[in-house]
């Protein structure tokens, strides 16, 4: 989707560069050669709602490139010091596609790609859906790079710029190979516009130019210009090749079996298939077996017949003959004995795995342990993200801060400033406790960003990773939402394996969620966050980097994070606040506060007694007023709806209801 860029409330001029959220697609086939040397066992391909053609062209062009690594493997354990070689790669030329040869690559202007891979492996995976690809972080971090922002669907293969226009047909300097039949796109810089593009129907060379035309009447030539850049976006060809390679009524993938063959003179012929997951089937041949005369069932010839699995899951992988003497049965006896190994054992496979049910256990059972509730009045908990905050929430006389600031640094002070209060609440003297956070993803490299959070002497720590488990294990710690807890499992094994003193509830968890998993569990356990600013996106792509620097990453970038009040403005006009962590992390939370406000009540009464608030760029008025209304709500001075009417009346952007009621 689109955004415009808004620093310090000023529209920033980005040209043509609006996708300011939408990376190039990850491809890591440069790399490939790096990933095998590391030791890397096992590689991902992800293609959410991509077709059946994406799966077989991207995994035919990653299996193919592993098959033509000629590797060396280190040995086992891992060698340590010494003169020993590290692993050598050899590339092979991987390609008998005319069109994609050595001698064209400066011609088409796309060099062999890092690995030795050619053309044609970058043809098909720009084919088979392409916002651009790029390696990601694989070989650092270069926020220039990974997202050039210019367009946010597929666009596929750069076919080249339009040069003329003449007689409803296209000139172009063409920079990869084309034919009739292929489907294009005309790009004229306005990708969120409708976008002109069609089937070509002929292909003219002209020296180095190509001349296309189109059929009569499929495009509007007047929405075409000299200038435009054309994509292809579709090849039937390939296509149909990569729907060979999948579609049809023969299995192309199929099992190892391996069969036994047990027979006596008199008795059935039996046979015995084991599958490659354990399963076992055994058939009897209906005919006795008999003392053979001319051609007895040798191994050969039970390997040949029980072999005929050609249009079935599986093949013969081993046959064993345990036949006693020579031995006849007719070839028809055999093949149904085949036949019905085949039948057994895909009803097998079919079948879910069983499972013996404890009936009498109950959920509980299942709970690590049982912690009794503890009787006490409601706590109201606020995080802020700066000092004002921090001072204006410390006004309203609220026991409980968190704090989760960019820069750590500044815990120091946030501790001192609370740690110098004594409040009084109802006629009791309090003092009141700080918790902060560390970002909500660390890093190997980045053990100094914890040791600043811990060395600020913090009442607490909220732990938002497995590292900070690690980290802040002798230190209180309170588990926050992107631990996921989202049912009572989960939030036992949090809340007993690793001493939590409570969890935050999952964020996606609506209100008969909620109750669901109060009930299933001891509700002071949790704290339930009822007013916040959702953190929509969270990214190691730094928007201040690539679109306020010229800079690739934290070292050359300046810093314009610590500059600029930063928003990103969506297409209804909603501005989303940016904000980066000590690690240039981004997270943008929703311009649109969401509240729990009308269901407060009804958790109060299932035993909850720890309520969240968040704040994110209110002013101090804000976050004053916003906490001694909530405050009143869980005391119960004023009803839900009351209060979420009045935010709504108070809010610019006006307060939603958020996923508690969906």
């Amino acid at each position: 989707m689109t955004y415009e860029l808004i620093a310090d409330g000023e529209t920033v001029e980005l040209g043509d560069r609006k996708y300011l959220l939408s990376p190039q697609d990850l491809a890591g086939l440069d790399v490939l050669p790096d990933l095998v040397k590391s030791g890397v066992s096992c590689l991902k391909i992800e293609g959410r709602l991509k077709s059946p053609e994406y799966v077989a062209n991207v995994t035919k062009v990653y299996r193919e490139a592993l098959d033509r690594l000629k590797v060396e493997i280190p040995p086992s354990p891992p060698y340590e010091g010494g003169d020993k070689k590290a692993p050598s790669f050899k590339h092979i030329e991987k390609t008998n596609n005319p069109e994609f040869t050595a001698s064209n690559h400066k011609k088409h202007k796309a060099p062999l790609l890092k690995g030795g891979w050619g053309d044609r492996e970058k043809y098909n995976l720009e084919m088979a859906f392409s916002r651009g690809i790029y390696t990601g972080w694989f070989e650092g971090i270069n926020n220039q790079e990974l997202v050039h922002a210019r367009f946010g669907k597929k666009r596929g293969v750069y076919l080249g710029e339009v040069k003329s226009i003449r007689n409803e047909k296209v000139t172009i300097k063409s920079v990869a190979p084309i034919k009739p039949g292929d489907g294009v796109v005309f790009d004229c810089g306005h990708p969120e516009a409708k976008e002109e593009g069609g089937r070509i129907y002929g292909v003219e060379n002209q020296g180095k130019d190509v001349v296309l035309s189109f059929g009569k009447g499929n495009l509007n030539w007047g929405r075409i210009h000299v200038g435009d850049k054309l994509w292809k976006t579709s090849d039937p060809e390939l296509d149909k090749q990569l729907r060979q390679s999948f579609a049809g009524d023969n299995p192309k993938f199929q099992r190892p079996i391996d069969v036994e063959v047990h027979g006596e003179v008199g008795e059935n012929l039996v046979a015995i298939a084991r599958d490659e997951i354990g399963h076992v089937v055994q058939v009897e041949s209906e005919i006795l077996l008999v003392e053979a005369h001319n051609k007895p069932l040798t191994t050969q010839i039970l390997q040949e017949q029980f072999g005929r699995l050609g249009n079935t899951p599986f093949y013969l992988k081993e046959l064993t003959n345990s036949i006693n003497g020579e031995l006849m049965l007719p070839v028809s006896e055999l093949n149904k004995m085949r036949r019905q190994i085949v039948v057994k054992l895909e009803e097998l496979r079919s079948q879910p795995k069983r499972w013996v049910i404890n009936e009498n256990a109950s959920f509980k059972d299942l709970l690590i342990s049982d912690s009794p509730n503890i009787p006490n009045s409601p706590n109201l908990i606020v995080l802020v993200r700066n000092l004002n905050q921090l001072e204006a929430a410390l006004k309203t006389g609220i026991n409980t801060i968190y704090c989760e600031f960019e820069d750590p640094k500044k815990y120091k002070q946030a501790v001192e400033k609370v740690k110098g209060q004594r409040l009084k609440v109802k006629g009791e003297f309090l003092y009141p406790q700080i918790i902060v956070a560390p970002p909500r993803i660390t890093k190997p490299s980045e053990n100094w960003i914890l040791q600043q959070v811990i060395n600020s002497n913090a009442d607490g720590y909220l732990i938002r990773n497995y590292d900070h488990l690690k980290f802040f294990a002798e230190e209180r710690c309170i588990g926050d939402f992107s631990l996921n807890v989202a049912n009572a499992l989960t939030a036992d094994y949090f809340k007993n394996k690793f001493n939590l003193e409570r969890l935050t509830a999952s964020y996606d968890l609506n209100i008969q969620q909620l109750q669901d998993l109060l009930k299933t569990s001891p509700p002071d356990w949790y704290e339930v966050t009822i007013h916040q600013h959702m953190p929509m996106f969270h990214m190691e792509h730094c928007v201040f980097c690539a679109f306020l620097s010229d800079g690739t990453d934290f070292r050359n970038c300046g810093r314009p994070c610590e500059e600029y009040d930063v928003k990103i403005k969506d297409r209804v006009g909603t501005e989303h606040v940016l904000q980066a962590d000590a690690g240039c992390r981004n997270t943008v939370f929703n311009g649109t506060a969401q509240t729990g406000a009308e269901y407060v009540h009804k958790l109060l009464d299932l035993g909850l007694q720890n309520f969240r608030i968040e704040f994110v760029n209110e002013s101090p008025k804000e976050v004053e007023q916003t906490i001694y209304r909530y405050q009143q709500l869980i005391d119960g001075e004023i009803k839900g709806y009351q209060l979420w009417r009045e935010l709504n009346l108070q809010s610019q952007l006006g307060v939603t209801r958020g996923t508690v009621v969906s």
